[in-house]
């Protein structure tokens, strides 16, 4: 029997420790059988998963990490991580799918997949014969080379395809930032659990509800915040906006068309109500993108309403502001690191909400008061009110809806600016909320993780995600 010795594989070079009596130490290998062979130890898969340990890596030194990736906002954050991973080590050669910021951070890319990202289903199924064979070309490309680690993010369809296939090959799977299947699907946890060896989760509470139903997963934060931080806002538009001496309100009625389109005009009717009893509160519309912009101006000429909008500023649009109205999205977590008060409105058709009634799993539809809650897993009874007993004092108030609820939208707004004391309580709540989760360093954190795991080596890393 070996002392602390090195095991062999194929390609792939395994550092097992030894335990007391000499026998090699594969507690650390999650789902990998031990049996010898010739005086050698075999490491082989086990019926559930098919992984190789962590202390994986190549003996020429060389590491080939396969990244698969298919939304834009994934293709900023696999750039990121990329960069991160070529950092501490200059040598690694990244390759698979991914879109154009990743192959400018180093990858080859197989296919750029963002180009599928934003599709109706009709376009969906007559391109479902493209993925099928992009699937088909990962699997061909496992089988030809010596890939250490695939890293998935975003994508969730199709990247169960490649954990699959990634699993047959040994080959260890990191998901980067995991799907929210503890929202919409939580049944999906048993691909998780078989095809991918370490969950890297963005939010707080996901690493306990993964690793409860048999998943190793990891906080390593949220790699928004790195883009926070990177982002260079126009300092001198934010202090044009900030000297004018009247409340500024922003409103970010989402990114997407459709979004825009459906809360916009409730959004406008809120503004009304806040006119009557704050007349001189300045109103500001973040566009996304110059479409929307039309549409918005269109919008607010009808009602007769006096609301700038704006394309491109939406960074500068919430550092100014003194409270907000939002439609629900990621975009409230950058209002959760400015300290920024926001009421949240989601509006919906009576079927989606009928619907999202009786499917999500969750207690609040906003990230941040997900966050803040001490039981996000536990959906409210009724909906959620700030009068109500049975709940929580959430840091964003927040309405999904099918019916009017601009009134207590603009009651929430009419609140912030004109009581101090609740204003100062809303930014205080977020503020600390930002001290313990607004961490930047997510895709260095990662990095380290999948590195360290991979090679059995300690690096220095970035403050802890919490």
């Amino acid at each position: 029997m070996l002392g602390h010795s090195e095991g062999f594989l194929g390609n792939r070079h395994l550092n097992i420790e030894p335990r007391v009596d000499g026998t090699p130490n594969l507690s650390g290998f999650g789902n990998l059988l031990y049996h010898q062979k010739g005086g050698l130890p075999i490491i082989s898969p086990s019926s559930r998963g098919g992984f190789w340990p962590p202390c994986v890596r190549r003996m020429d030194g060389l590491m080939k990490i396969f990244f698969s990736v298919g939304e834009p906002s994934g293709d900023l954050h696999g750039s990121n991580l990329i960069q991160e991973l070529k950092r501490h080590d200059p040598d690694i050669e990244c390759v698979g799918f991914g879109g154009p910021r990743m192959q400018k951070a180093g990858c080859h890319l197989l296919v750029d997949l963002t180009q599928f990202a934003v599709m109706f289903f009709v376009r969906v199924l007559l391109n479902l014969h493209k993925f099928f064979g992009f699937a088909r070309q990962a699997e061909k490309y496992f089988k030809q080379h010596d890939v250490d680690a695939v890293v998935l993010i975003d994508y969730p369809g199709f990247n169960w395809a490649v954990a699959k296939r990634a699993r047959r090959h040994g080959i260890p799977v990191y998901y980067y930032g995991v799907p929210q299947l503890w929202a919409w699907a939580p049944w999906r946890i048993r691909k998780m659990r078989k095809n991918v060896t370490y969950a890297l989760c963005k939010l707080p509470f996901e690493e306990k509800w993964y690793r409860d139903r048999g998943c190793d997963a990891k906080y390593v934060g949220h790699p928004f915040f790195d883009e926070l931080v990177a982002h260079q806002s126009d300092q001198s538009f934010i202090e044009e906006l900030q000297q004018q001496p009247t409340p500024l309100v922003t409103i970010l009625p989402g990114s997407r068309t459709q979004e825009v389109e459906t809360q916009l005009p409730w959004f406008l009717k809120a503004v009304s109500l806040i006119r009557e009893q704050i007349p001189d509160a300045r109103f500001a519309i973040a566009a996304f993108k110059e479409s929307q912009a039309e549409f918005a101006s269109t919008l607010v000429e009808e009602s007769g309403l006096d609301i700038d909008v704006y394309t491109g500023r939406t960074p500068e649009l919430m550092q100014a502001a003194d409270c907000c109205m939002a439609c629900s999205g990621s975009v409230s977590l950058e209002l959760m690191y400015h300290q920024k008060p926001t009421v949240i409105l989601y509006h919906m058709s009576k079927l989606l909400y009928r619907y999202a009634r009786i499917m999500v799993n969750i207690r609040y539809i906003t990230l941040v008061n997900l966050i803040a809650s001490a039981k996000p897993f536990e959906p409210l009874t009724v909906p959620w009110s700030q009068d109500h007993p049975d709940c929580e004092d959430i840091p964003m108030p927040e309405y999904p809806t099918c019916t009017d609820k601009s009134e207590l939208v603009a009651e929430h707004v009419i609140q912030w600016l004109g009581d101090h004391r609740r204003y100062n309580e809303s930014v205080s709540q977020l503020a600390t909320l930002a001290e313990m989760y607004g961490h930047p360093g997510a895709s260095q954190r990662a990095a380290v993780f999948i590195l360290e795991s991979l090679t059995g080596k300690s690096l220095t890393t970035a403050k802890s995600a919490a």
